[in-house]
């Protein structure tokens, strides 16, 4: 019987450093070193050579030899040896096979989690191509695959496609119709709320200094009723410290009829103060003046007027304390002034809605 069949133990220090350069082969992309320091850690907590062997799919004899040379050589044994020919790479079947699994999900692969990062793509190329991707080459990699690393969205699952394509392909291009007929207001009615303790936003910062933002933690917000007329750019707005319902979004309404004279076409979601007995009531007394038209349920992203709220909480409220909430209604106020008195600025930022194209899916 060898000796080497004997199980055997290292020193804390041992195993914290070839820990290390475990992870940093790992970085580089050598599977060399990879599968040498993964033997020596797992023998290193007390597996046996056969065990070790099986795992890593390669001989007895290749794990007693590396570690022979680890007990003679050390840490020299697992310096970094590189090849001078082109490290292996995904061919193009594997990359469409590697597409296919991104494309269709981490959990459908069978993982726990919901997110695909570099390190659990960088294993997943490794099981199912045997090639070890250097994990900054990996960025790359994805990068020339068209995958971008973006924060994802929620979706609901009430959402109606058929709806929503009706609504692009039928409705819209009706609306627009009228709006030119009757010279009217093009309006999408919005509401938000700008709470005083503040929004966070990434910022630059000094490395292992995370940003700190005072807050006073006070739950009260500042509510603000908004419309935009899509074809000039112009924005109504009316800021209330009370809730959003049928009677404030009522006066709302009243306040855009005092101001303007052209017939107003509404456009605005399904909240229940939106379409309440209340406020059917409203528009049916107020029909040669008003029409109103609603967008189809859970399509927050048919409303121009949220990419304008986020234009507000950037220049507003992000990263910002306010102490009294007198502060954040100045704040939000004045950010709204400036983008009332600069239409080009809101056409920019709701993107170019006078014809039905502009809002459709792009063509694959």
């Amino acid at each position: 019987m060898r000796l080497m069949e004997a199980r055997l133990r290292f020193t804390s220090s041992t195993m914290t450093q070839l820990r290390t350069i475990w992870k940093r082969s790992y970085d580089y992309g050598d599977l060399r070193i990879v599968r040498r320091t993964s033997a020596l850690l797992t023998m290193g907590q007390g597996q046996d050579v056969t065990t070790v062997a099986a795992n890593l799919s390669v001989s007895e004899e290749t794990i007693y030899n590396w570690l022979g040379s680890f007990l003679v050589n050390r840490f020299e044994s697992l310096s970094y040896r590189f090849s001078p020919g082109r490290p292996p790479r995904l061919t193009p079947t594997q990359k469409l096979r590697l597409k296919e699994i991104l494309d269709a999900g981490p959990l459908t692969y069978g993982l726990l989690t919901g997110c695909w990062t570099s390190l659990i793509i960088q294993q997943v190329i490794l099981k199912e191509f045997g090639v070890l991707y250097n994990r900054h080459y990996l960025c790359t990699l994805l990068y020339n695959l068209e995958y971008s690393y973006q924060k994802a969205r929620f979706v609901s699952d009430h959402l109606d496609p058929e709806a929503r394509k009706q609504w692009l392909e039928q409705t819209w291009p009706a609306i627009l119709h009228e709006a030119k007929l009757k010279d009217a207001l093009l309006l999408f009615v919005d509401e938000a709320s700008f709470p005083q303790w503040g929004t966070l936003s990434y910022t630059w910062a000094p490395q292992g200094k995370q940003p700190e933002v005072r807050t006073s933690g006070k739950r009260k917000a500042y509510k603000v009723f908004g419309a935009v007329d899509v074809l000039s750019g112009h924005l109504f707005v009316h800021g209330i410290e009370d809730r959003f319902n049928s009677q404030t979004y009522q006066a709302f309404l009243n306040r855009l009829l005092e101001q303007t004279t052209q017939h107003l076409i509404i456009i605005q979601d399904g909240a229940k103060y939106h379409t309440s007995q209340v406020m059917k009531a409203f528009f049916e007394d107020h029909h040669n003046r008003l029409s109103v038209y609603q967008l189809p349920t859970y399509s927050p992203d048919f409303n121009p007027i949220e990419h304008l709220w986020q234009v507000v909480r950037e220049d507003a409220t992000h990263n910002k304390y306010f102490e009294q909430f007198s502060d954040v209604v100045t704040a939000v106020d004045t950010a709204l002034a400036i983008l009332q008195r600069n239409p080009q600025r809101v056409r920019k930022a709701i993107g170019d809605y006078a014809t039905a194209a502009d809002i459709m899916p792009k063509a694959a």
